[in-house]
């Protein structure tokens, strides 16, 4: 009897995991289904990286119009054989144009002769081309006066209103210091008042319309303007021309990209040869770019020291 209840219980137990087993083997897991061969939806392509812009600063020898309109073809030109985007950045003075330079914002720089003396002495500022106009690598202070002024000398100007272009101008402002220093004067002891245009367009046109009775300019902007567009300063005259100065160069910083660097240089020396290139320096009133020499700037060194003293 024990025995056959102990059997019956067995086969109870038996039949129970046998119903749990089946059970279990109809209750898959269901797993996520993956199509090896499937074509899916198209995998979109990353847009191409854009290429970096050349910066370029051009420093406020004229007016940012002016600027944009004179440079404007030969910064499309550098672009284009550079296969890269430019980009065209402008300042009111000359020190933020080299504070630039010095901080890697720009690129490329074209500056005045006393910035690039300064910006050489306070980080390296490194001379990349210069360029040559009607034959010449050098320029000229021109102190001017409206064409009806009975003024016929520097002298002439004692008691005056006077303009200079910008602190860190050789031609617009420390050549004419330099000067007056010979004559044991200083701009606050020699001219009855004097202010700071910012570009020497902007100087020309305060002596034609009388605002100033002088004013110190480049000799380079001087005759551009006279060829180009001789409204206000054919309204003016000469009274001094400086000895020469080594011309404004175009800089870059030392620790630019060896490669880029050669590039450029490259690119502005050959720039004459080049058919396209011939008619935008034609328009610059620039023969050619040539190789700077740092020597040219000794002078403009020599008058800071004097002037400083």
């Amino acid at each position: 009897m024990v025995k056959r209840r102990s059997i019956r219980l067995s086969l109870v137990t038996l039949a129970a995991l046998l119903a749990l087993t089946a059970s279990g083997c109809q209750e898959k897991p269901a797993y996520k289904k993956v199509r090896l061969a499937s074509a899916g939806p198209e995998l979109v392509k990353a847009p191409l990286p854009l290429k970096v812009p050349l910066r370029v600063a051009i420093a406020a020898v004229i007016s940012p119009k002016e600027t944009l309109n004179s440079y404007q073809a030969l910064l499309d030109y550098l672009g284009e054989r550079l296969g890269r985007p430019v980009e065209l950045v402008q300042r009111q003075t000359y020190a933020e144009i080299n504070d630039l330079v010095r901080a890697g914002g720009v690129d490329l720089a074209f500056v005045c002769t006393y910035a690039y003396v300064e910006g050489q002495k306070d980080f390296g500022m490194e001379l990349l081309v210069v360029p040559q106009v009607r034959g010449e690598t050098m320029y000229y202070s021109y102190i001017i006066v409206s064409r009806d002024s009975e003024i016929a000398s520097i002298e002439g100007l004692r008691g005056r209103t006077f303009a200079f272009t910008d602190p860190l101008s050789n031609s617009g402002r420390l050549s004419p210091i330099y000067l007056l220093a010979q004559l044991g004067e200083t701009p606050d002891s020699f001219f009855k008042k004097y202010v700071f245009t910012y570009s020497h367009d902007n100087s020309i046109k305060a002596v034609a319309e009388k605002l100033v009775d002088g004013a110190a300019v480049d000799s380079l902007v001087y005759e551009y303007t006279f060829a180009k567009s001789p409204q206000y300063s054919a309204k003016t005259r000469i009274i001094h021309k400086s000895s020469p100065y080594g011309m404004p160069p175009v800089v870059v910083h030392p620790a630019l990209n060896k490669e880029l660097k050669t590039q450029l240089r490259n690119l502005f020396l050959t720039m004459d040869q080049d058919p396209r290139g011939r008619v935008i320096l034609d328009d610059l009133i620039i023969d050619r770019f040539v190789l700077a020499n740092d020597a040219d700037y000794d002078s403009i060194r020599k008058m800071v020291a004097a002037v400083r003293k």
